[in-house]
């Protein structure tokens, strides 16, 4: 069944992390649908040695692709753990396009590794850009999300149900953080009718930390793509009604018509909840 995807033209969206992998696709997603994009990361072509990285994509590249959908998109440098460049980011942003509706909170720090493995330096890596970065994005744009209508904040993280991940602690802690500081603001901002929704997927998605860190084989993984038709699902519903929600990838679309999600797989067969597990060890798919 074919979704049914929502009509975002003349919205603006706000989107942390999208040189490559979940955000880039979250971004031309959206664009597809009409939707300005802000493309935000640390990786631009600006960079004195960008020619020299071995790193495919940049927020200016992401921005050119989501401009080929009949949008008009800006690329903006942005480390999300720097408080006077998220609050600048966020006042270009407005000024740009005269307000912005929807702010998606995925750039993220992974290092899958257990207490006594993880080097300091790394564990404040993960706490200050998964969580610090989720709060100073959330925050900036609280007052504005208020004022606008079709107001969104979403984030890229877990349900909260686990008090413990033995091997994988510090980085489940900040990933955790990052629903926490989202799901606080669903009753923070209660009254003002903006949705304020997690969204994580129930297998691991093929990018370029999942390669990087040898999260398994192709076998366990899904596209990008799954993600970015679940945010696409998500904003079809009515912010003031879908608010604190923390949901899975299959949870959405199977709710919106789904029933075979092999378009979405790398090979045959059905990944694993690797994903899903990772937080919540006794997860399994409902019958």
């Amino acid at each position: 069944m074919a979704l049914e995807k929502p009509d975002l033209s003349g919205q603006t969206a706000f989107i942390t992390g999208t040189t490559r992998g979940i955000g880039k696709s979250i971004a031309l997603a959206l664009a597809e649908q009409g939707c300005n994009i802000v493309s935000t990361g640390k990786t631009s072509e600006d960079d004195d040695d960008y020619e020299d990285r071995d790193l495919e994509g940049s927020i200016e590249q992401t921005a050119r692709e989501a401009e080929e959908h009949g949008v008009e998109a800006l690329a903006i440098k942005l480390d999300v753990r720097d408080e006077a460049a998220v609050e600048a980011a966020a006042d270009r942003a407005i000024d740009e396009f005269g307000e912005v509706n929807i702010v998606i909170n995925n750039a993220s720090a992974i290092q899958l590794a257990a207490v006594e493995d993880l080097p300091p330096k790394r564990f404040d890596l993960m706490t200050d850009v998964n969580v610090r970065g989720t709060y100073l994005t959330s925050r900036v744009f609280a007052d504005h999300l208020r004022e606008v209508d079709n107001a969104w904040l979403l984030t890229n993280s877990p349900p909260v149900g686990i008090d413990r991940s033995p091997g994988s602690g510090p980085y489940a802690w900040s990933k955790l953080g990052m629903s926490f500081i989202t799901l606080s603001l669903a009753s923070e901002l209660g009254g003002d009718d903006v949705g304020c929704n997690t969204f994580w997927p129930v297998t691991a998605i093929d990018t370029r930390a999942t390669r990087y860190f040898g999260m398994g084989t192709e076998e366990d993984w899904r596209t990008p793509e799954i993600v970015s038709d679940t945010v696409l699902e998500i904003l079809t519903r009515d912010p003031a009604e879908f608010t604190g929600n923390a949901v899975y990838d299959e949870d959405v679309l199977r709710e919106a018509g789904v029933d075979d999600f092999s378009r979405y797989n790398l090979t045959e067969g059905d990944p694993a909840p690797g994903s899903a597990q990772l937080f919540d060890p006794e997860y399994s798919r409902p019958e």
